[in-house]
Parts: structure tokens; C-alpha cells; sequence
């Protein structure tokens, strides 16, 4: 179906508002719209909406050319102008895969998520031979019945813009592997600058980015192996980085869990230590923070001084807590 085609043996097109704008749909072109789906009862041919996009917290948004899930989608889309909405009834063979691509979507895009049935919450707990022996488990009523029971398919879809390849910054789920590897340093400066102009915020997103990238990459890796070893490596200055954003946002458990990461590949690291004990001091974990302090200052004698402080400082509020303990427990058990 080319954009002279406005029918197919199993796609029929319905232009309902001519677009204003040709498109250019080259490869890595980004293509956001809005759609709808809509299940068609091959008796009566009523169709039954199940998704609307605009009940999501954003549009969708696909590269062209990068084999998107559901392919008929791209190919459709690739007869539209923007702004152009069109109706599209799509054949169910051509659907298969759509219930996967809701659920993503669903999962992903939807504030408020349909309630699970009783079915896939029990085959939750199943091993996935017998999950599968009862049937799709996509979380989703009415998708686990469009899965067992394909049909025909009414998508209508509204093309809100077609962004040329190099026209816009890629996420990391749209890279390849070199494209993910090139943009690690490039996050890091970014969160860097982000850091010393004081956006906390916008510094984190950038190393979390980046953490995220290297997750990814060790996924395709085996555990141990000198490439796996290798990117765990490059993750613990972002760790660190990452950490002390939280730190300064108040999110001291997810500090604590980034300086452990750290911890476990470089166990005298100086700065993880130090941030480390002292979220624990924030989450009153005052062992654990005075260990944690007392080893960075060991590993580093600059620290000396600013861990004494911090320790001091520590003591104090344990006297103050035991004197409010001893306050609330005489008043607990006074004579009425």
C-alpha cells in the first residue's frame, strides 16, 4: 500500500481529515501520532473500542525502518500527510502481534491500568510451561482474548508529525550498540554541566541515562566475562555521579543502593564511602555511618578532619535521641 493506495486485499484506508503537510519518511525518520483501536465483530461488523491513545501520557512515537512490533502500523502511516487522520481496517493476519504491542504500550503509557483478572494473576505463579498450557498471560483481559481469538482490527490513526533522521536527540532504545557506546561520554559531560549550573534534576536524568545504556549492554553480555567486567567498570562513575544527585534530592536509600554498587566492584572507593555513611546518618542507620566514615578517612587523610565533624555531629544526635527515648518512655509508663 503505497500513498496513492488508499486500499489492499487486507488494508482499507479512510481518509476523515486530509493531512496539510507531505511527510518524508526516511529511515530513523521519527513518527509521533495518536491512535485508537477498535475490535470489529466479523458478524455484525459493530467494532468495540479497546485502546485510545489519547488516554496515555503521550503520543507514540516509532522510527521508520527500525522493524517496528507491529509493521502494519509503519506501513500505513507511510501513506498519511501530517495532520491527515485516517481510519484503517486491517486484516487480522496482519494483526498478531498487536496484543504484545498494547500491553507495552498499556504498561508503559497508561495512568491508570485496567485491573488484572484472576486468571493472569494466578498463571503469574505458574512455571511458563503452564502458563502457556492456559493461555496468554499479557495481563490484560481483553487482550489475552484478542491473542487467543485474533480478529479484524479498525485503527485510527492521526499523524501529528514526521521529524527527519539527525533532527532530533535519540533515546537510548533507539540506538544501536556504537550509537549507545558514543553517547556515554557525551551524557556525562552533559550531566556534568547540568551539576555545576545547579540543575540536580536534569544531572541525574543524564548519568541515569547513561547507567541505563550500560545495563543494556551487559544484558547482551555473559557475567564475568572481560566485556561484562569492562562496562560494570565504566558504570561506577556514573554510580557515583548519580549518587550524590540523590543525595542532594533527599533520596538517601537509592544513594546508600548506588555507593553499594560501587562498593562491590571497588570496596575502598573514598567517595562512595563517604556518601554512603552519610545517607545512613539521614536514614539514622548510625552504625552502619560511622563504619562507612571512618573507613573512607582511612583510605583518604584529607577526610580526617570532615569525618571527625560528621562523627561528632553524630554523636550529638545520638544523645539527643537517647534523651527524647528516655522523655517518651517515663511518660509511657507514669502512673496515670
Amino acid at each position: 500500500m503505497n500513498r496513492n493506495d488508499t486500499s489492499s486485499p487486507l488494508i482499507d484506508k479512510k481518509i476523515i481529515h486530509a493531512g496539510t503537510a507531505s511527510a518524508n519518511f526516511a529511515p530513523d525518520a521519527k513518527v509521533k501520532f495518536h491512535f485508537t483501536t477498535q475490535i470489529v465483530n466479523e458478524d455484525s461488523g459493530d467494532p468495540k473500542e479497546i485502546d485510545d491513545s489519547r488516554k496515555f501520557k503521550e503520543p507514540v512515537e516509532i522510527l521508520i525502518g527500525k522493524k517496528f512490533k507491529l509493521e502494519v502500523w509503519e506501513s500505513a502511516i507511510q501513506t498519511m500527510a501530517v495532520g491527515e487522520i485516517a481510519e484503517f481496517r486491517v486484516d487480522r493476519t496482519l494483526c498478531l502481534s498487536y496484543p504484545v504491542v498494547a500491553k507495552t504500550l498499556r504498561d508503559a503509557f497508561s495512568p491508570n491500568k485496567p485491573k488484572r483478572d484472576e486468571h493472569s494473576q494466578a498463571t503469574s505463579h505458574c512455571c511458563g510451561a503452564m502458563s502457556m498450557a492456559k493461555g496468554p498471560n499479557l495481563g490484560y483481559d481483553d487482550l489475552n482474548h484478542l491473542a487467543e481469538h485474533p480478529s479484524t482490527l479498525l485503527f485510527k490513526i492521526e499523524l501529528l508529525s514526521v521529524e527527519p533522521p539527525r533532527s532530533y536527540k535519540k533515546e537510548p532504545w533507539q540506538m544501536d550498540e556504537n550509537e549507545k557506546l558514543a553517547a556515554l561520554p557525551k551524557l556525562k559531560d552533559e550531566g556534568n554541566q547540568f551539576y555545576k549550573a545547579k540543575k540536580i534534576s536534569e544531572a541525574a536524568h543524564s548519568y541515569a541515562q547513561a547507567l541505563g545504556i550500560l545495563e543494556q549492554l551487559q544484558l547482551k553480555e555473559k557475567p564475568g566475562d572481560e566485556e561484562w567486567t569492562d562496562l560494570a567498570n565504566r558504570k561506577i562513575p556514573f554510580l557515583l555521579n548519580y549518587s550524590q544527585c540523590q543525595l542532594l534530592q533527599g533520596n538517601y536509600y537509592d544513594a546508600i543502593e548506588q555507593c553499594s554498587q560501587v562498593l562491590l566492584r571497588d570496596p575502598r572507593n573514598v567517595k562512595a564511602l563517604y556518601r554512603r555513611g552519610i545517607a545512613h546518618i539521614k536514614v539514622w542507620n548510625p552504625e552502619e555511618a560511622e563504619r562507612d566514615l571512618r573507613s573512607a578517612a582511612e583510605e583518604d587523610s584529607t577526610l580526617v578532619k570532615t569525618v571527625s565533624a560528621e562523627l561528632q555531629k553524630l554523636e550529638e544526635m545520638k544523645k539527643e535521641k537517647d534523651k527524647s527515648d528516655g522523655t517518651w518512655l517515663r511518660q509511657a509508663f507514669a502512673p496515670a
